[in-house]
């Protein structure tokens, strides 16, 4: 049996890994700012990427780290680096100090362009980190991410249902569905020797063009949608309006426009894992559909 140190364990990606490795009959430990309910396999660790003694209990006695957590979302240059620079350089000291050698990176498309936006400097700066930690890494570079139970896409959803797409203008994207996502995380925390940037999708060669995307949301919804480019200075005026509406809670902001306005967040398919190591098994139509079902059921579309 594996023990895994799991952080972002309560969030959309770090849930559904948490499930697959207690599925395949590993042993997971993972970090949490909040009391869980008890549940067989998981040992929940109190605190968070700031608590180095409770990185250490997380640490100690795992086979691998895999570092899930992450901010996606900060008013500014410093909530970004909090999270994912120093929080990154806390999880790889205390892998370290417990002697856990495999270490298995989040980050993100996003990276690739450090100079586009807040998050991408900060994941850029986190990966650069774990290359130089001298533990044996793998650093994962997803795509956009949704499936069942994500936040992130719902605004999507529910204008697709109204028969709208409102996109960024022009551009393409790779997408993976977060049980794919689990799956490979878990493969890789199992696999050792391995220092390598990965970069993975739902297999589409070329990725998806934000029109057809659009179009693919709205047919999970039911719907056929107007597919609408809007350009950057209205989807601006837009994150400057969320802002005002919702505070800190605003979804769109000046940062996430400046990289979804980036015309190629497709991956490098050279990156792709192998495929006797991993391969994507979502259709994404399918998984789109299963993602506006759990919408549905939990009467948010």
């Amino acid at each position: 049996m594996t023990t895994l140190a799991i952080t972002g364990g309560t969030g959309f990606v770090g849930s559904r890994l948490i499930a697959t490795a207690i599925e395949a009959g590993h042993k997971v430990r993972a970090l949490t700012r909040r009391e869980q309910a008890a549940r067989e396999g998981i040992e929940w660790i109190a605190g968070d990427l700031n608590g180095t003694p409770a990185l250490a209990r997380l640490c100690e006695g795992a086979d691998a780290v895999i570092h899930v957590a992450g901010v996606v979302n900060a008013p500014d240059r410093a909530g970004f680096a909090a999270g994912n620079i120093d929080g990154t350089r806390n999880m790889i000291d205390a892998a370290k100090g417990a002697g856990v050698a495999r270490f298995v990176h989040v980050s993100s498309l996003a990276a690739r362009e450090p100079g586009m936006s807040y998050y991408g400097w900060s994941k850029a700066e986190g990966d650069a980190l774990v290359e130089a930690s001298g533990l044996d890494w793998t650093i994962v570079h997803p795509p956009a991410i949704y499936g069942p139970g994500d936040m992130e896409m719902l605004e999507l959803f529910k204008l697709a249902k109204r028969g709208l797409a409102l996109l960024p203008p022009g551009g393409r994207l790779s997408v993976i569905e977060v049980g794919d996502l689990a799956r490979l995380l878990l493969a890789l925390a199992l696999t050792d020797n391995v220092k390598q940037h990965l970069d993975a999708d739902d297999g589409a060669e070329g990725g998806w063009s934000h029109k057809d995307f659009g179009r693919a949301i709205g047919t999970a919804t039911g719907k056929r949608v107007a597919a609408i480019a809007l350009p950057r200075m209205i989807l601006m005026a837009g994150a400057h309006l969320d802002r005002l509406v919702r505070g800190k809670g605003a979804k769109l902001t000046p940062d996430r426009v400046a990289y979804f306005c980036h015309e190629d967040w497709v991956i490098d398919p050279a990156r792709r894992p192998s495929s006797n190591l991993w391969q994507p098994q979502v259709v994404t139509e399918e998984g789109l559909a299963a993602t506006a079902a759990w919408y549905r059921a939990q009467g948010l579309l």
